[in-house]
């Protein structure tokens, strides 16, 4: 590569944030208030119920879909168009009854602005246009300092460079601000503005580790009474390392007794990068029984270390799968001991890899109960079904 830019490359980024907002809007939803008459969502973690008359709940994963890649240049946006157009064409197909956003929903190593909350919007934005809730949890992009390109040096200099505002109404213009958005802002814009997240903050002493909760659906019967829990865990990355520590696992274990005492009612987990499990049970070559899958086109890049959580959760036999992203080339389920293993699909166009998009979806049934899970592709095809109860 040449050791200097072109015209068109040094334009585009001296005119990055003066085009910002525009990038921002098209195309996307941004409400940063509360719609008039809509109060903030003020209930608990047993609001979410199979619907009455329906004997199943049906839950989209979104992986990986990097909103704000690039955002200097052509590529980038286009990419965030893109991906909306994926998630529109899941969620048309599928109707969920629930989103879970599965990490790296923006690359914040890409975005220049203090408030990257606003990609955030945007990752969001088909899941809430449609009124379908959802809860998310933060992968090691989501919170990445902001990294500076080699070739940006090469010219005598770099631009003085201007951001849009934070308040994306008020046109002016305010000095960049490249120390990125910390998760404990991006959960909070989440949860305050948008009444159809379920995402938490999670209990303060796992700090710096956020989005630790767990979520109760109930029957269509009985409010009252739980048909699956889903559990959600910080695996780190970006702002600290890439584990799920110690205290998470206590915190998991104290609080699945607390909330399911004598296993009776079946669990899922959901966090962004796999653990060291994941590499025990990865298949060699091509995805074949017992897992099920369609690519298997890059090693398993599993935490830093393993502190205890997996002992945990393959001690509990309510515990039936876990659902990570993170590998954009994988997407299998294997089974480890009594439980299984799962990736999403990679979802969004951001990020590597050019294998085709689409999204994980999991299909629950009350009775009997069933956990049933496909993948559906960017192009309407349904793929790698399997069942992940006994």
């Amino acid at each position: 590569m040449a050791n200097s830019f072109d015209n068109l490359t040094l334009l585009t980024f001296i005119n990055l944030c003066l085009h910002f907002q525009s990038i921002l809007t098209v195309g996307f939803d941004h409400p940063q208030q509360p719609q008039q008459g809509v109060t903030l969502r003020t209930t608990l973690e047993n609001d979410l119920r199979i619907t009455p008359g329906c004997d199943i709940f049906k839950i989209a994963l979104f992986a990986d879909l990097h909103f704000g890649e690039n955002a200097w240049n052509d590529w980038g946006p286009l990419q965030d168009v893109n991906s909306v157009n994926v998630m529109s064409t899941v969620l048309d197909h599928e109707t969920p009854d629930f989103v879970v956003y599965l990490g790296d929903v923006i690359t914040a190593n890409n975005i220049a602005i203090a408030n990257a909350s606003l990609y955030w919007d945007q990752a969001i934005s088909p899941t809430r246009a449609r009124g379908i809730p959802w809860a998310s949890v933060f992968g090691n992009h989501d919170d990445a300092p902001f990294q500076w390109l080699l070739e940006w040096f090469s010219v005598p200099g770099i631009p003085q460079l201007h951001c849009p505002s934070s308040n994306i109404s008020y046109a002016g213009k305010e000095e960049c601000d490249f120390r990125g958005t910390r998760r404990m802002e991006l959960m909070k814009k989440q949860i305050a503005f948008n009444m159809l997240s379920h995402s938490k903050n999670g209990p303060k002493d796992l700090w710096p580790s956020i989005s630790n909760y767990v979520l109760q659906v109930s029957s269509s019967k009985d409010p009252q009474v739980a048909v699956l829990y889903m559990y959600f865990l910080d695996s780190g990355g970006g702002s600290y390392p890439e584990v799920i520590s110690s205290a998470q696992a206590e915190w998991f274990q104290r609080r699945s007794r607390e909330v399911n005492p004598d296993s009776r009612v079946p669990e899922i987990v959901f966090w962004h990068i796999p653990s060291k499990a994941y590499k025990k049970v990865a298949p060699k070559f091509r995805v074949h029984r017992p897992c099920v899958g369609s690519i298997n086109k890059e090693s398993v890049a599993a935490q830093e270390a393993e502190t205890g959580i997996m002992k945990i959760l393959v001690k509990r036999s309510s515990v039936k799968a876990v659902f990570v992203g993170h590998n954009h080339g994988l997407d299998w389920c294997c089974p480890y001991r009594k439980l299984w293993l799962c990736f999403a699909r990679h979802t969004g166009y951001g990020g590597y890899g050019n294998w085709a998009r689409g999204a994980r979806i999991l299909e629950i049934t009350e009775q009997p109960f069933s956990i049933k899970s496909w993948i559906r592709m960017e192009d309407g095809s349904v793929h790698s079904d399997i069942i992940l109860t006994s």
